[in-house]
C-alpha cells in the first residue's frame, strides 16, 4: 500500500524533490561544456589542414601582390631580409618582410604555449584557436578596406595588416603538431616536395601519405589564383582577406562539430 502523509502521496513529494530547479538546462548545459571539453579526433581531420592550405594561398597571394612581402611562408621573407642587407637602400621590402618574420615567430610563441596548456586536441581549445586567427584577419581586412591608402610604403596601414595576418597564419602549422598530422603545417612545400616525389610507394594504389602530400600544392595553388585574382580585381586585397576570414569562420564550425575521440 502507498504510504500518505497528511491526506498526500509522500512518492509524489520524493519525486517533486527530484525535478532540477531549472527544469532541464542543467543537464543541457552540462552536456555544452561537455562536447566542447572533448577531444576531437583525429580521423580525417587531414581535411581540415588541407584546407588550410587553400587559405594559405589566398592570404599570401595577396599580400605579395599588394605589399610585395610574405605574410605565412617565412623561407621568401628569410631572402627579401638578406637582400635588404646586401642592399638596404635598393627597396623597403625587406622591412616589411622582416615585421612578417618576427610577428610570425611570436605568433608562433604564442598559439603553442596556448594549445600546450589547455590540452592540444581539445573542442574549445580549437575553435578559440581559429577564431583568434579569424579575428585578426578581419582586423587587418579592416584597416585595408577603411583607412586611406598611403604612397608611404611603411605607413602603418601597410604595416598592421602584414603583422596582423602574419601573426595569424602560424596558428594553422601550430593546429597540425597538435593534431600529429606534422607534415601538413600549410606554410611549407618545399619538404612536401622532397618527400612526395621520394617516397618508394609514389606510384601504390593506396598510399593516403602520398595523396595528402600531393593534395597540399594543388590546394594552396588553388587559393594563390584566387588571391591573385582577387587582388588585381576590384575586390583588392580586401576582398581576398574578407574571403579567408570567411574561411576560418567555417574551419570553426567543423571544428565544433567534428566527432570527437572515443572515451
Amino acid at each position: 500500500m502507498m504510504a500518505t502523509t497528511n491526506g498526500r502521496d509522500t512518492t509524489a513529494n520524493l519525486n517533486d524533490e527530484e525535478q532540477p530547479l531549472l527544469g532541464g538546462s542543467q543537464p543541457s548545459s552540462s552536456g555544452w561544456r561537455k562536447r566542447l571539453n572533448a577531444n576531437v579526433h583525429r580521423d580525417w581531420a587531414d581535411i581540415i589542414l588541407l584546407l588550410c592550405y587553400v587559405i594559405t594561398g589566398v592570404l599570401d597571394s595577396a599580400s605579395i601582390s599588394t605589399w610585395g612581402s610574405f605574410v605565412s611562408m617565412q623561407t621568401g621573407n628569410t631572402v627579401y631580409i638578406g637582400l635588404g642587407i646586401a642592399s638596404p637602400a635598393e627597396s623597403k621590402r625587406w622591412i616589411k618582410s622582416g615585421i612578417s618574420l618576427i610577428s610570425f615567430c611570436v605568433g608562433s610563441f604564442f598559439f603553442s604555449r596556448f594549445h600546450r596548456h589547455f590540452t592540444p586536441s581539445r573542442r574549445w581549445v580549437l575553435c578559440m584557436s581559429f577564431t583568434v586567427q579569424m579575428a585578426f584577419i578581419i582586423v587587418a581586412a579592416s584597416i585595408v578596406t577603411w583607412v586611406p591608402r598611403s604612397e608611404n610604403e611603411l605607413h602603418w596601414s601597410v604595416l598592421v595588416p602584414i603583422a596582423l595576418v602574419a601573426f595569424q597564419s602560424c596558428g594553422q602549422a601550430v593546429t597540425s603538431r597538435a593534431l600529429k598530422y606534422n607534415a601538413l603545417t600549410s606554410v611549407v612545400l618545399t619538404s612536401i616536395y622532397c618527400d612526395l616525389f621520394s617516397d618508394a610507394e609514389l606510384f601504390a594504389q593506396y598510399n593516403i601519405e602520398r595523396n595528402r602530400r600531393a593534395a597540399a600544392p594543388v590546394l594552396l595553388m588553388i587559393g594563390a589564383v584566387l588571391g591573385g585574382v582577387l587582388a588585381r580585381s576590384s575586390l583588392g586585397a580586401e576582398g581576398a582577406l574578407w574571403i579567408a576570414a570567411g574561411m576560418k569562420l567555417l574551419v570553426v564550425v567543423s571544428w565544433y562539430l567534428w566527432r570527437e575521440e572515443d572515451e
